[in-house]
């Protein structure tokens, strides 16, 4: 018998976890159902999602493969059978808060126009608030699983001793959480996934964004350019007094009886009554 059968055998409410924010879950939602990109006659050409708040344009090559693929995969498989499941189920919990920037009016369009019952719990990084400290930079990285050879092409010879004092090289996995909130980094360079935008802001730190769906398109002296301008260029103090608001907003929604707290506390009512 399916976990989902037991579930409505038993009446065991069952909650879908959402890593990403009310924004990516509506726009998601509106290209599948209207798929602009196919109206388009190049990868480059912009394109309005119809129906959200807000003029969101995208183009194509901004978008995942499964998406713009005609053909259905495995992995586009998994994607509508989880879809399915979700819309059986009592609802979804959000790993995002009620505050940060366009979730207000998404939040809201994703309860009351696609009809989604759904609460806003996060930021869930904010249960880890240890600190941690490294050097000048820190740079993360992972091998691939199919390349079984020790061999870095992408490490030029002699770059990793010149380093020493100044930099680190950290492979396979970091506690992003710790180095972030550390008092000596000023800007965080990535390809910008929910849970790094969250630790960002969280830690109230400059984000550069290095999209690793278009990163091959990027040149190195665009993303030198932005970390300088995000360090020091004329407009530097006030980004660092925004994403500091923006990480005092994180921490109260948290805190007694602020927007995720009352959402969480929300949803444990709603469970428990709905059982009595």
């Amino acid at each position: 018998m399916s976990e989902e059968k037991i579930d409505a055998k038993f009446r065991i409410p069952r909650l879908v976890f959402h890593g990403t924010g009310f924004f990516s879950l509506c726009t998601t939602a509106y290209m599948t159902m209207y798929e602009p990109h196919k109206q388009v006659s190049s990868d480059s050409e912009p394109f309005m999602v119809p129906g959200l708040p807000g003029d969101i344009k995208l183009t194509r090559k901004q978008l995942p493969d499964m998406m713009k693929s005609n053909h259905e995969t495995d992995i586009t498989k998994m994607l509508k059978a989880s879809k399915e499941a979700e819309l059986k189920s009592y609802g979804a919990v959000i790993n995002s808060f009620y505050e940060l920037e366009l979730e207000p009016a998404y939040a809201d369009y994703y309860r009351n126009v696609l009809g989604m019952r759904a609460w806003h719990v996060g930021p869930v990084p904010l249960c880890n608030e240890d600190k941690a400290s490294n050097g000048d930079f820190i740079r993360v990285v992972r091998k691939d699983k199919k390349d079984q050879l020790e061999k870095e092409d992408w490490l030029l010879e002699g770059f990793e001793k010149r380093l020493e004092g100044k930099g680190l090289i950290v492979r396979k996995w970091a506690p992003q959480v710790l180095i972030l909130e550390h008092e000596a980094v000023g800007v965080f360079v990535t390809h910008c996934g929910w849970n790094s935008t969250l630790e960002g802001v969280i830690a109230g730190v400059g984000v550069q964004q290095w999209a690793r769906l278009v990163r091959d398109f990027v040149k190195r002296e665009a993303i030198e350019k932005a970390v300088k301008e995000v360090m020091a260029g004329d407009r530097a103090g006030e980004m660092r007094s925004r994403t500091k608001a923006l990480g005092d907003m994180a921490r109260r929604a948290i805190e007694k009886e602020g927007s995720s707290y009352s959402d969480l506390n929300a949803l444990i009512e709603e469970l428990s009554t709905s059982h009595d």
